[in-house]
């Protein structure tokens, strides 16, 4: 007999971001597993780094699939 899955909501906040992990493995609707990356308003002037987006602060939510997709991009790109 397998584990059950357990449904996860976790967050991480950084200075710049807010991240949101959260999965509901009993439901099959569309969005009920998300990865959110919401930016904070936060000055990047002369950091070398900044977000562009229509709102600031802008988010970016995309499924787990996706998610791991970009883990393991940024891990492949990253790994040198």
């Amino acid at each position: 007999m397998s584990t059950p899955v357990k449904a996860i909501n976790r967050k991480k906040s950084t200075k710049r971001f807010d991240f949101r992990v959260t999965t509901n493995p009993t439901s099959h609707q569309a969005g009920a597993n998300t990865v959110t990356i919401h930016s904070k308003d936060y000055d990047t002037s002369g950091r070398g780094y900044s977000f562009q987006a229509n709102e600031v602060p802008g988010t970016v939510t995309m499924s787990v699939k996706e998610a791991k997709a970009l883990y393991n991009f940024i891990g492949k790109t990253l790994n040198y």
